[in-house]
């Protein structure tokens, strides 16, 4: 089937009249994005490459590059779907070749071997890394042979990366708290905090972002509890109960990570769930169905189409040797009245 105006609206990461504006070469349009589209829009058949104003460049290389990512299994759906874009998106790039490795558990040792296995396999390695010192040299090794490596969602500093793929994951721990703050404001009480695990930096920086706009701002309120889940939501269940019964007082959960369907099970059972404000992350259909039964009461999301395609983007085009200016994900808050 040949794409369509809404396709390349989706794949762009922009709405239908930027598209239209952009393909009708109306203004009002930034520069960057207006490559972005007819990018998407070319690589989507949905117009010819020799488009005019088209960005492409006109000697590609014609050789497969081969790229890997290797993102965290179980049962955390903002990585199952950002897999799905990595696959999907990178079957529609000619010339290119996807591999996604899961990585069982939060293990640096297992992360940092299959980082060491693909020395001299590829030419381009995404990731979603645990900050740790085997970590970090498995990537100072992997770009000292050549390959191109970008973090994702977490970054890692001091390492020789081509970029970060991901939000200000500080910025959305401080607007957790903003959300937190302004929910709860009339009365004092207490907060919760849930993470996944705080050896990814951007769990540690929401964290940190949480708990400074609390301090600076938000005087009645204190943080109680700090639990890290490993993204299980049967753990996050089990600790969610416990939380909600030492403290029959709670006012708020911030959850950094996954488990929200745990975290939502727990607070239904105990019929909290239009008492206790709750905000996590990630529109997910989970997290529709609980803004829309008002058990969240909103969800700080990043994009994880945007995302794959920036990873992907990122990495052809340093490989090749091109330009390239990123398009990054951008922070948005989602509540029950405005689900897209």
């Amino acid at each position: 089937m040949r794409a369509t105006l809404t396709d390349v609206a989706r794949e762009a990461g922009v709405s239908a009249a930027t598209v239209d504006r952009v393909l009708n070469n109306r203004s009002g349009v930034r520069s960057r994005t207006r490559e972005v589209v007819i990018e998407t829009a070319q690589r989507l058949g949905y117009i010819a490459d020799e488009t005019p104003g088209s960005v492409r460049p006109t000697s590609m290389p014609t050789e497969t590059i081969r790229l890997d990512f290797a993102l965290p299994a179980g049962t955390n759906i903002f990585m199952q779907t950002l897999r799905a874009e990595l696959e999907e998106q990178g079957a529609q790039r000619e010339g290119v070749e996807v591999h996604v490795e899961a990585i069982e558990g939060f293990d640096p040792a297992a992360l940092a071997r299959t980082l060491q296995d693909l020395k001299g396999k590829t030419q381009g390695v995404g990731v979603i890394a645990l900050d740790h010192p085997v970590v970090r040299e498995a990537i100072r090794a992997l770009s000292a042979s050549g390959v191109k490596v970008v973090t994702i969602a977490s970054d890692i500093l001091n390492v020789p990366r081509a970029a970060y793929v991901g939000i200000d994951n500080r910025a959305a721990g401080r607007l957790a708290g903003y959300l937190v703050d302004r929910f709860v404001r009339t009365r004092p009480g207490k907060v919760a905090l849930f993470a996944g695990s705080l050896a990814y930096r951007g769990h540690e920086e929401r964290e940190m972002g949480f708990r400074h706009i609390l301090n600076e701002e938000a005087q009645g309120l204190r943080i109680v509890e700090m639990r890290e889940m490993l993204d299980d939501r049967e753990k996050a269940y089990a600790e969610a109960c416990a939380l909600l019964d030492r403290h029959p007082d709670l006012a708020a959960i911030y959850n950094v990570g996954a488990g929200n369907s745990g975290i939502a099970r727990a607070l239904r059972e105990r019929n909290r769930q239009q008492e206790v404000v709750f905000v996590a992350h990630d529109l997910t259909d989970s997290t529709k169905a609980l803004l829309l039964d008002g058990t969240l009461d909103a969800v700080i999301d990043q994009n994880p189409r945007v995302e794959a395609r920036e990873a992907l983007n990122i990495l052809i085009h340093d490989i090749r040797g091109l330009p390239y200016d990123g398009h990054p994900p951008r922070l948005q808050v989602i509540f029950k009245e405005n689900i897209p």
